[in-house]
């Protein structure tokens, strides 16, 4: 690491997350300096479909400034993360649209469209060995179904106009750099790439894709590189002037944004808290991502494979180590649907706007009601049971076909049962990470420590309960934007300035203090039924 220059560096981490592109300028020992904030446009012109617009994003991107203050040549890599949405363009690098409503700018179909879900199964029913790296089952969430979709729906327009097919943090190292390398991470988590065997040609050509094999895989990809890697020769001119940084700063190879997340918190130095992952391998922490929706990310020295739990993937995270991820597709968004569709609503919104969020209002009218009551809070849902998968099982079930179901309403449509009804889902959440942590363990992973970050982090009831759930510490980060701070590691890497993304996330872990949330009642695991017991009841 370059420390004894007496200018200070800076690196700048650009996350696109579902709503918003946020980024930070991050010094060098991993800490926040400036943070900013741009909205981005969700169009769902049609049941199950979600786009967005590249245009829209990158301009976003340039927009967010972070460096004022700061001289271009402190400014030493970028470093970019989003999520694992899929961007079509045309071989002039225009944007195609991916609906038949035939709108350009909407070239983006976004993660958490689920339009293919009939074309994942059908990947699924061949059982092709590269199956066995995501669980078993193809998820309408990867992108061989979406492609799929695209190829069978819009075969005159999509199709035939598109020649380059991009996760979207591989279009935002390419817009940034010009160059059309791959990360790692996302051609082998979303796209069934292996590092030792390359592009699997029996795959494509048994899903009926075999046209994406022409021309040495030019419109999905032909160069790949290890997430951190120095991507082309750093800004363009064009890029450098939109971001207001210098022609060739450092860009370093993308990530996912779950996996951003991932690496700015799992390296943490926890020495002298007792936690049991002290003085042990790394491989005893999973990283939980929780925001809209949920990552629980794990690695291992070797392949371990989850049935129903993506992976395992080789330097998907982490060069060298091995991944796996389970997922719940919808967690703050549950939340926010089962709150704001329900009659008191406005009611909540009339009391929370006298000081509150509406979810510290809700945390605050359980712990009312707890002791009103002379109950533990964790208790007072004790009869009311969410099945949480409105949006599909991503893990351990691996069934997007999946929807919820709430048993035990009263008649009564009052502030309380909102509330009750809140802590219900946040607890059929928790015991869902239970079931992926079970899944894992089975698998061979021996996880004694969970890591938070990602917005649903930010709400204590959630992270409490999650601990009461899994029986864990949980461990939060005191620098909060952890995806951000996983983002500028990639620009810190691509920058030489440290050796490494082991060296670099490990040095910015060893600064963060750390709190923890430990489990309050064993009691509530027994009250409450597990999410296998409660499917069975469902099927009777």
């Amino acid at each position: 690491m370059a420390g004894s220059d007496p200018v200070e560096w800076y690196y700048v981490g650009v996350d696109v997350g579902t709503a918003s592109v946020r980024a930070a300028l991050v010094t060098r020992e991993g800490q926040v300096k400036t943070t900013a904030e741009e909205m981005v446009t969700i169009w769902k012109p049609h049941s199950d479909h979600y786009v967005q617009s590249s245009t829209d994003i990158w301009a976003k991107c340039c927009s967010t400034k972070v460096t004022q203050g700061v001289q271009r040549n402190q400014v030493r890599g970028v470093g970019f993360d989003a999520t694992c949405s899929l961007v079509v363009l045309d071989q002039n690098f225009q944007p195609v649209a991916v609906n038949q409503d035939g709108e350009a700018e909407r070239n983006v179909v976004m993660w958490m469209d689920h339009r293919a879900a009939e074309q994942a199964a059908r990947i699924t029913s061949t059982g092709h060995r590269v199956l066995s790296r995501v669980g078993g089952v193809m998820s309408p969430e990867m992108q061989p179904p979406k492609l799929l979709w695209l190829k069978e729906n819009l075969r005159a327009t999509c199709w035939r106009d598109a020649a380059h097919f991009l996760d979207l943090p591989d279009f935002l190292s390419w817009k940034a750099t010009a160059s059309l390398a791959r990360s790692l991470c996302t051609v082998v988590c979303k796209w069934t790439y292996c590092p030792t065997e390359k592009w699997d040609t029996s795959f494509w050509t048994a899903i009926g894709l075999e046209d994406l094999l022409e021309n040495d895989h030019s419109k999905i990809g032909s160069v790949t590189c290890c997430p951190g890697s120095p991507v082309g020769e750093g800004l363009t001119q064009e890029a450098a002037a939109e971001l207001g940084l210098d022609t060739g700063t450092a860009v370093g190879a993308s990530l996912i944004d779950a996996h951003a997340g991932g690496l700015g918190v799992i390296g943490a130095d926890v020495r002298g808290f007792s936690l049991p992952c002290e003085d042990q391998p790394i491989t005893s922490r999973m990283a939980m991502i929780c925001g809209t929706s949920s990552c629980h990310m794990a690695i291992s020295q070797g392949p371990l494979f989850v049935p129903g739990v993506w992976g395992p993937y080789l330097s998907g995270m982490v060069p060298e180590l091995w991944l796996n991820e389970g997922g719940q597709s919808a967690t703050g968004r549950l939340i926010d649907h089962v709150v704001k569709g329900h009659v008191a609503y406005p009611q909540l919104q009339e009391q929370a706007v006298k000081g509150s969020h509406i979810y510290s209002y809700l945390n605050r009218h359980l712990s009312f009601m707890a002791k009103d009551l002379g109950a533990p809070l964790e208790l007072l849902a004790s009869s009311l049971h969410v099945w949480p998968d409105f949006h599909g099982n991503r893990s351990p079930l691996a069934d997007p076909t999946l929807r919820g179901a709430v048993v035990g309403l009263p008649l009564s449509q009052t502030l309380d049962d909102l509330a009750l009804l809140y802590l219900a889902t946040v607890q059929a959440l928790a015991l869902g990470t239970q079931h992926i942590l079970e899944a894992m363990t089975q698998a061979g992973h021996n996880i004694t420590t969970l890591f938070l970050c990602g917005g649903l982090s930010k709400n204590p009831l959630y992270v409490q309960i999650h601990a009461n759930a899994t029986g864990l510490p949980l461990v939060l980060p005191a620098q909060t934007e952890a995806v951000l701070v996983g983002a500028a590691v990639l620009g810190a890497c691509a920058s030489h300035d440290y050796s490494s993304i082991l060296v670099s996330y490990l040095t910015r872990g060893a600064v963060l203090s750390l709190s923890f949330y430990r489990k309050k009642y064993s009691v509530f695991l027994r009250l409450h039924v597990h999410q296998r017991e409660y499917m069975a009841l469902m099927n009777d």
